[in-house]
């Protein structure tokens, strides 16, 4: 009896305490819940929803019928493109933003570019970008924002449209036959987190050896032994890069032309032609100011390359310039959160796909910004605009984008209302010449500097 009262004199105050933890679910909460649940008869959803899919049952059915697929305006090109499994997206997406221009330019039926042949000089360009990024802030303690930024995001398979502008300014483009996908190159997980593993070692013997009081020559010295290591994984995963090679196409008469010998740079220069710094990025991303340059520290591919710029600007210009673009026949490098509201089997982005908020009887109220400051949506993956529907009255109704998922969706692309386009759209690439003047003023601006890690800026994948 006495051991039961100590016992109880001894627990007493944490019960207590349970009970006016402030904050805390209590019993009386509980039971109102638990009730509110019983009243609300919710016996028929329960069942569909235990044994079914939410997203299979929250399917509209008033999108579920056919979808019109034609579209007033479309970029001449031909073919879909495949990244398999891979986050590789940008680089397919900023290429088939160009190949369009190729097969206008030759006069072909059809044509793709290597997408191995740049990817490997973007993941030796990132590893030696993580490595100077390392050198650089070797003085600092680990727990350093930026150290830890850096150890934690060595290297990646993702990327934008300005990694495609710093890759192809350097290394130019050779065609798909070329250099011919390899196995990792379509499965690129693996070899990826093995680079992270080696650069994170790596990271950790810079450090060391700054600790130790080694020179910056030396530091360097060990720097190139260490991309030695990353250039033999690239080379024995991907295949050597080629420097030169001989090559001919077939014209859409079906006349074949002569064999001619080409270094990357000079198939650019002949095939494509295109100055790439004429393209312009625009965000919409209204938790920040419109009509400003922004600018993303240390958000580049190469070390000597450029850090990612961009117009935060409406949606409603951005449309415009879109639609001037199509209609000229020039295609966009797309970015957006591709995800949401997306029905994968008709390849249709509406916002009236999914009713969650019919299904489980709990509303979903936030825009779009809210969504961002709430980490709820951002750019996730890359595609390329080709087409607008416009109608009678003028009114944009649909857009088409071609997509790096094989023939999945709508023959390879996605229908996207513009709607959608409005709530889900972030990132779009458009040639300057269809920009107005007044917009272009706002790249003399000093850009706004935000960090790399800000989380609207993640690599598209």
């Amino acid at each position: 009896m006495k051991q039961l009262l100590l016992t109880i004199i001894f627990l007493l105050p944490i019960l207590l305490f349970a009970q006016e933890q402030k904050g805390a679910i209590s019993s009386d909460m509980l039971t109102k819940m638990q009730q509110n649940y019983k009243n609300s008869d919710s016996k028929g959803t329960e069942n569909a929803i235990r044994h079914n899919s939410l997203k299979d049952l929250a399917k509209s059915r008033y999108t579920n019928g056919s979808t019109d697929t034609y579209f007033s305006n479309r970029v001449k090109s031909s073919g879909v493109t495949n990244q398999k499994s891979s986050g590789r997206c940008w680089l397919f997406t900023g290429l088939n933003v160009l190949r369009p221009i190729v097969m206008e330019n030759k006069g072909m039926k059809e044509f793709k570019f290597s997408q191995s042949y740049l990817f490997f000089y973007d993941q030796l360009e990132k590893a030696n970008l993580f490595l100077e990024g390392i050198i650089a802030t070797k003085d600092k303690a680990i727990d350093d924002k930026r150290v830890e930024w850096l150890i934690k995001n060595p290297i990646g398979d993702g990327g934008q449209w300005t990694g495609l502008v710093d890759l192809v300014e350097k290394y130019g483009a050779v065609p798909d036959d070329v250099m011919p996908e390899s196995y990792q190159a379509n499965n690129t997980s693996k070899m990826s987190g093995l680079i992270r593993l080696k650069l994170r070692e790596d990271a950790l013997t810079i450090r060391k050896m700054a600790a130790n009081g080694d020179n910056n020559k030396k530091i360097a010295s060990k720097k190139e032994e260490m991309l030695n290591d990353i250039y033999r994984i690239l080379a024995l995963s991907l295949g050597e890069p080629v420097q030169e090679f001989e090559w001919r196409y077939k014209d859409k008469d079906g006349e074949i032309t002569e064999l001619k010998k080409y270094t990357p740079k000079s198939f650019y220069d002949e095939f494509v032609g295109v100055e790439l710094n004429d393209y312009v990025m625009f965000m919409n991303d209204p938790s920040r100011e419109y009509n400003k340059l922004y600018e993303i520290d240390y958000d580049r591919h190469r070390i000597d390359g450029k850090n990612w710029k961009y117009i935060n600007l409406e949606v409603s210009m951005i449309k415009e310039f879109a639609k001037a673009s199509i209609l000229d026949n020039k295609a966009m490098y797309f970015s957006c959160d591709v995800g949401k509201q997306l029905d994968g089997k008709k390849g249709y982005l509406d916002m009236a796909n999914y009713d969650y908020a019919s299904l489980l009887g709990v509303e979903f109220t936030m825009d779009k910004t809210q969504r961002i400051n709430t980490f709820a949506s951002g750019s996730s993956h890359g595609m390329t605009l080709v087409a607008i529907d416009i109608n009678d009255e003028g009114n944009i109704s649909k857009w088409l984008l071609e997509n790096s998922w094989g023939q999945n969706g709508y023959n390879g692309h996605l229908i996207m209302s513009d709607e959608w386009f409005s709530e889900y759209m972030f990132r779009l690439v458009i040639n300057k010449k269809y920009i107005d003047a007044e917009t272009l003023k706002i790249l003399d601006q000093k850009p706004i500097l935000l960090p790399p890690w800000d989380p609207m800026f993640s690599e598209e994948l």
